[in-house]
């Protein structure tokens, strides 16, 4: 199903009709499910058995039946309606004497996935409850599938990647694109950017005169918006992270931004005390010292803020925080930091 998935129309006509009836069906039930739901994650392949079954019945049927799967770890219990109500781990059924009956012996902590869930819900689910399979239900609740943990990891890794890529603006590994489709996909978020720049820049012609006046800032100005970069890039790294993990939410959200200024506030004096009196040693003017000292504690403070509040209401508007957001917390530190660093000049050495 995943081959047909990535053909083209023409191409997909082709490959389904050269498929067994049977198998042909199936490919195109599962087509038919959202591209990264369950329903196409999920194999068709699993164990169902009734309640009233006993153990030596389960067995007999698992060793006369011809289309069980290779390779499964639970049989999942079922109603007279094909709806999961437990599970029996291969484990606990061979332990079992053949005479008790599942219903006496299965796991009845009812956990499903809806067909319709989305990948990253199914590997989250995994995670928190330490899963290796779980029954995939439709809108009836009825047992049509089953996801295992081999699955996830795979889902897990491709998320990671993609989250890795689209922090740099990259929508899509494009190792083997031709150049004009890199282009296109590129484009857009350098454009974004530029504009972003521009504001950064208009803050630094606010300042123009201050400049002429004392060419030290121009020397000093890299070392605001880099250290300003770089604390920002930290806790975003993290907060896009937590938001994809399910560990940040709007619960947690005050606390977590907190504790982020608070870091940045204490990075930012650290860093102060050392580059200050390098500045003054630098340039012989002990202010020049206590503007730049000042200036980053003030980035990094906002750093701290932005590179967890942006993730934040970007996922509140629907939007990708990892594809969006660096962009972002780069205009706020260059644009913030460098007015405060050239306001604060401007104030204390004219």
């Amino acid at each position: 199903m995943w081959l047909a998935s990535q053909l083209d129309e023409d191409e997909r006509a082709r490959v389904m009709d050269a498929l067994p009836s049977e198998t042909r069906a199936i490919v195109a039930q599962g087509l038919a499910y959202p591209e990264y739901s369950a329903g196409r994650m999920m194999a068709r392949e699993l164990v169902a058995v009734p309640a009233y079954w006993t153990v030596g019945e389960t067995v007999d049927y698992l060793r006369a039946a011809q289309s069980i799967p290779d390779e499964f770890y639970d049989l999942y219990v079922v109603d007279p309606r094909h709806r999961p109500i437990g599970k029996v781990g291969l484990a606990r059924l061979v332990r079992c004497k053949r005479p008790q009956r599942l219903r006496d012996i299965m796991d009845d902590e009812n956990l499903t996935v809806p067909v319709t869930a989305d990948r990253e819900e199914v590997a989250f689910l995994f995670r928190q409850q330490d899963l290796v399979s779980a029954p995939v239900v439709d809108g009836a609740g009825r047992l049509v599938g089953v996801i295992t943990i081999d699955d996830v990891v795979d889902v897990i890794d491709e998320e990671a990647a993609d989250d890795m890529l689209r922090l740099a603006g990259v929508p899509d590994t494009d190792l083997y694109r031709a150049v004009k489709d890199t282009v296109r996909s590129r484009i857009p978020w350098l454009l974004v950017n530029m504009c972003t720049a521009i504001v950064a820049s208009s803050v630094i012609g606010i300042f123009e005169h201050t400049l002429e006046q004392i060419v030290a800032l121009a020397v000093l100005m890299p070392i605001v918006a880099g250290l300003g970069g770089n604390a920002g890039t930290q806790t975003l790294a993290v907060a896009v992270r937590s938001l994809a993990t399910k560990e940040l939410d709007a619960d947690n959200a005050l606390q977590v931004i907190g504790k982020e200024v608070l870091v940045g506030f204490i990075n930012g004096i650290v860093i102060a005390c050392l580059i200050g009196p390098v500045a003054w040693y630098w340039f012989g003017q002990p202010a020049i010292g206590l503007v730049i000292g000042a200036a980053l504690v003030f980035n990094l403070l906002i750093a701290g803020l932005m590179g967890s509040l942006i993730p934040l209401t970007l996922e509140k508007f629907d939007v990708d925080p990892a594809v969006a957001s660096s962009i972002f917390l780069t205009m706020c530190t260059d644009s913030l930091g460098f007015f405060a660093f050239l306001g604060l000049a401007t104030l204390i050495l004219l």
